[in-house]
């Protein structure tokens, strides 16, 4: 009961200070989130763990507002400057890019064509904050060159290299879909490299904040799991991306994690379930950990967690997973959830480990709520009606159709 407990606190649904406050009369309710436009994110500050602030009518406001100013955390510019983003042309990279740029933070793009960053980056490409660097992430020069000046770096690339070191004959079997494994991922080296020249160039002082986040995605341990283990949380670890992993995908996250940890550099890493444009935006992030979370969430959603966490020392060294849970309004800050989680070097348990699958388990979409019964391609709706999914039953799915491609950076 008590790590149960205990799981409930860390995913935020059972807060000791949540309890709605008793308003005397004789008192205003002063909201606190109103911050002079809608081009301010909530999620770019940092609040007291009060969600109002309840003051006598007779009180000094400057008083006042000088206490609620000291509420709020220092602006994200503060404490990172520039940040690059690779991979800053994919479908959340560039949320990523437009995020930090709303929070007037300089950005470092790199990207692998100009042709493309001009098109998928066309909203912002006129902000004076913006850099459009291209690089091959899996060149190490090309890496700290766009580095060079950087506070941090957010990793949002994926896929494997197109680089001009791949020979003729990788790149011929990859066309003809005969490449079931490539030699090189986009992840596997472009990560450690960058976390070492971020080493380097960066993390010079005694700074706690992540200096590189890494996207990387929900179920990369499951593959490796014990067969026992796989049969006791099977509602995580019978998923179709799990018992597919096209191209060893999983995998791939699950090593560039691992020499991301061991590099040494003050890092964060973000495992989102289920990316979602048709999940609404702006749900609740849950955060979890023991890869037993599944789910959905908005890729903007996201992007915000991603630059979030670059200023939250609750963040550092940690790895987590997210989903979002809609009709759910997001916290004002999301550091108390993070302080709950353990480091990577804490580790958790597997009875902590179970007690999270149980709760995550009622947060998920649909009535049947039994992601194991879906097909690769098959929407948590389409199994509540019985349709089948784009990509054929469950058990004949075509999983090239799914499997990552080289990626747009």
């Amino acid at each position: 009961m008590k790590v149960f407990i205990t799981i409930l606190a860390v995913l935020g649904i059972f807060q000791a200070d949540a309890f709605v406050p008793t308003i005397k009369s004789g008192t205003k309710f002063i909201p606190t989130t109103v911050r002079g436009g809608s081009s301010v994110s909530p999620s770019s500050f940092r609040v007291s763990s009060s969600a109002v602030t309840l003051r006598s009518s007779t009180t000094d406001d400057s008083a006042s507002e000088e206490k609620q100013a000291a509420a709020f955390p220092t602006p994200t510019n503060q404490i990172v400057q520039k940040v690059a983003v690779a991979g800053a042309t994919g479908r959340t990279g560039k949320l990523v890019v437009e995020e930090l740029l709303k929070r007037n933070v300089q950005v470092v793009a790199m990207v692998r064509s100009l042709e493309t960053a001009a098109e998928q980056l066309v909203n912002v490409t006129s902000n004076s904050n913006l850099e459009i660097q291209q690089c091959d992430l899996t060149n190490e020069n090309a890496l700290s060159k766009a580095l060079q000046g950087c506070d941090a770096a957010v990793w949002c690339a994926t896929g494997f290299s197109d680089a001009p070191s791949t020979s003729l004959l990788e790149k011929a079997k990859r066309l003809l879909k005969i490449v079931v494994a490539p030699k090189q991922s986009i992840d596997a080296v472009g990560v450690p490299a960058m976390a070492n020249i971020l080493l380097s160039q960066v993390q010079k002082t005694s700074s706690s904040y992540p200096k590189l986040v890494m996207l990387s995605s929900a179920g990369v341990t499951r593959p490796s799991w014990s067969d026992a283990k796989k049969q006791k949380l099977a509602g995580c670890a019978d998923i179709p991306i799990v018992r597919l992993n096209p191209f060893g995908i999983l995998d791939v996250k699950a090593e560039s994690e691992q020499k991301l940890r061991d590099s040494g550099v003050n890092y964060c890493i973000v495992r989102p379930c289920g990316l979602n444009d048709n999940w609404p935006a702006g749900a609740r992030p849950v955060f979890s950990q023991g890869d037993v979370a599944v789910g959905r969430i908005n890729r903007q959603d996201v992007a915000k967690v991603l630059c979030d966490v670059l200023t939250l020392e609750e963040a550092c060294d940690k790895t987590f997973e997210v989903v979002g849970l809609a009709g759910y309004p997001p916290p004002l800050e999301i550091a108390p959830a993070l302080k709950r989680l353990k480091t990577d070097a804490q580790g958790i348990s597997e009875a902590e480990i179970e007690a999270m699958y149980a709760v995550m388990q009622q947060l998920l979409p649909g009535e049947k709520q039994d992601a194991a019964a879906l097909a690769m391609g098959q929407t948590y709706e389409q199994l509540d009606k019985g349709e089948t999914g784009r990509l054929g039953e469950r058990g004949t799915e075509n999983a090239e159709a799914a499997a990552p491609k080289p990626t747009n950076v």
